[in-house]
């Protein structure tokens, strides 16, 4: 059997690790686009039940991956400069470049060929194996090659967002929400190293076209950015990567294969980054496609077959979560008409899955202040 994957991002190396591990004599080739050392984004945020799973599925990963984490036991609202905190919503991070590297390592010690700086222009470069693993992201070459095949589909938000980095380094997990006279703006933020944080910065277009970020340099638009959130960064600026305005694409597939090509990931699906599950869905991809062909053997229909029939119904449920969360900040403007505490609760409850009884049992402490709320309307 050969393999060749599309994309040295996480979804693309930990599949390759897992299939190489299982099938040691099978050629598994990984080919990416960007050097070793690019990568964008900054960091990548892992939920609790995130890290289960992986304990569960991958343990000598997991055990690997966790003390490289910066880990926390909460969530943080910040609104009107009033600080919410919500218990039991803990998170893990860590740098995207730190991650891929930890995976590369492990992916040539097993015996994986990596290939990086290497443009696919035409697929018939890498067509020619026995199964074709499209793990390179939104704008996968896989799956515009094969757009019709796919059935591909795309809604863009309306809101935009920059991805930026800074020394600040942040207690939590945060959502921090300011105006000015321009508009309406939230930030969110994480540290994912001992040095760094991840700090995203997301409006409405509205807000954006005010405050004429759509017009400004790079230079001048980071500069805009610190001052909206002077009081959060404590004098550290913010750090450029890329970080251009976008606005994110909800990306679905009908099909997840055609043929010999399968995709996964972001390739496949995207899920907005507001609720922290994009890596994780990735490397659940990952462990069902090769638990697809622990079944199957060498057999790739079935495999394929397998794997979406197994999948599918978990990754719609969890994209159904990320899209109500994507559209709750599209109304950015009118959420933050709110209470703190009200903000809070309603971001939340934001995706219609979480009801009163599960948060008091995940945070006792923030639901006995929205209880008290409640009882105590001012």
């Amino acid at each position: 059997m050969q393999i060749n994957i599309i994309g040295a991002g996480p979804t693309g190396l930990l599949f390759g690790l897992l299939i190489k591990r299982r099938n040691p004599a099978w050629r598994v080739n990984v080919f990416e686009q960007n050097p070793p050392q690019a990568t964008f984004g900054f960091g990548v945020v892992f939920s609790r039940n995130a890290l289960a799973f992986l304990e569960r599925d991958v343990p000598d990963f997991h055990a690997r991956l966790v003390p490289q984490l910066e880990s926390w036991p909460m969530q943080r609202i910040v609104h009107r400069d009033e600080r919410v905190d919500i218990d039991g919503n803990g998170f893990s991070a860590i740098g995207r470049l730190e991650l891929n590297q930890f995976l590369d390592e492990l992916c040539r010690n097993a015996g994986v060929r990596i290939e990086y700086e290497h443009v696919i222009d035409s697929l018939a470069e890498v067509k020619d194996c026995d199964l074709l693993v499209g793990a390179d992201g939104a704008n996968s070459c896989v799956r515009r090659a094969l757009e019709a095949e796919f059935e591909t589909q795309v809604e863009w938000l309306t809101n935009r967002f920059a991805w930026y980095g800074t020394a600040e380094r942040f207690d939590c997990l945060s959502l921090t929400f300011r105006a000015n006279r321009d508009g309406r703006f939230v930030a969110h933020h994480y540290r994912h190293s001992q040095t760094m944080s991840t700090f995203v910065v997301e409006c409405d277009e509205a807000t954006w076209r005010r405050a004429g970020l759509d017009r400004m340099s790079d230079d001048a638009s980071r500069a805009y950015c610190e001052r909206v959130f002077a009081a959060d960064l404590n004098g550290h600026p913010l750090v450029s990567n890329k970080s251009i305005w976008r606005q994110f694409p909800l990306f679905a597939t009908n099909r997840w294969s055609v043929a010999n090509a399968v995709l996964l990931g972001d390739a496949q699906r995207t899920v907005h980054f507001s609720i922290g599950s994009g890596t994780r869905l990735a490397f659940e991809d990952a462990i069902a496609l090769d638990r697809a062909f622990a079944e199957a053997g060498d057999d790739v229909p079935r495999a394929l077959k397998l794997f979406e029939r197994e999948r599918r119904p978990i990754v719609e449920k969890i994209v159904a979560a990320a899209n109500a969360s994507s559209y709750w900040y599209e109304r950015l403007p009118e959420k933050m008409r709110l209470q703190p505490w009200q903000l809070a609760y309603d971001y939340m409850t934001r995706s219609g899955r979480m009801t009163d009884e599960r948060l008091r049992q995940l945070s006792p402490k923030f639901m006995a202040r929205v209880d008290n709320e409640r009882s105590h309307p001012s």
